[in-house]
């Protein structure tokens, strides 16, 4: 929130759900009842292999309820295997939810910005990958 905060003059909703399954509706929620124009859905996977199921099933979720509500959803999800401690996870979690609240400023006032980064390899919490070399 301090990163969108930080970079413009925005209202924020906040809606706290118990799992990660449970995002779809909450951000289909928060655009029909509550009027939010983008939903920025952050959520913490598990490295067994349901988790990485649940996780599956709520993006499959949150396609829907884009499609459903003709609005953007961010999914910001960070899976405990991606690091090999939880320092590390910590600051990979922060880094990916900073750089996709930036891509959601992007999306809502600059999307010229995201046809220029387009195919540039960027990846939100690692260094980007960069374009491919030909």
């Amino acid at each position: 929130m301090d990163e969108l905060n930080k970079n413009a003059a925005v209202a924020i909703e906040r809606y706290t759900v118990p799992g990660i399954k449970d995002l779809p509706l909450a951000s289909k929620k928060l655009i029909e009842e509550r009027d939010c124009e983008i939903v920025l859905a952050l959520g913490m996977v598990g490295a067994q292999a349901i988790d990485k199921q649940c996780a599956h099933e709520a993006s499959m979720g949150m396609i829907q309820a884009q499609l459903m509500t003709d609005t953007h959803i961010i999914e910001v999800f960070v899976h405990e295997d991606e690091a090999k401690s939880e320092k590390e996870l910590a600051r990979l979690a922060d880094r990916r939810a900073r750089e996709h609240a930036l891509n959601v400023l992007k999306l809502m006032f600059r999307p010229k910005s995201l046809e220029r980064e387009a195919g540039t390899g960027q990846r939100q919490g690692f260094e980007d990958a960069g374009p491919l070399k030909v």
